[in-house]
């Protein structure tokens, strides 16, 4: 009986975990803006991580969030700051 349980619980808990949303954003900007985005990137809720980059993007960002509307309303908001010229979104396929 008590292995029971455990099982069941084992199980719901493993099936009660909500699927997480997560992308990571390659932002180019302005120059001498990178500083400047990096900074307000952080400040965005579903915005895990902002670095800094050398190549051919100069920011990138990971996205966290709890539904598809909140990761695209999230992407929506980090391609609408000032001196952002432009981005692209890669999401997660499998993010457990």
């Amino acid at each position: 009986m008590v292995t029971d349980v455990k099982l069941k619980d084992k199980y719901q808990n493993n099936h009660s975990k909500k699927k997480m949303y997560v992308g990571f954003i390659l932002l180019n900007c302005d120059l001498g803006a990178e500083e400047y985005i990096v900074e307000e990137l952080k400040q965005m809720p579903n915005v895990k991580n902002a670095h800094l980059t050398f190549g051919a993007y100069d920011v990138i960002a990971e996205v966290n969030a709890k539904d598809q509307h909140e990761f695209d309303k999230a992407v929506a908001g980090i391609r609408r700051l000032s001196r952002v010229e432009s981005t692209m979104t890669l999401s997660v396929i499998n993010s457990e």
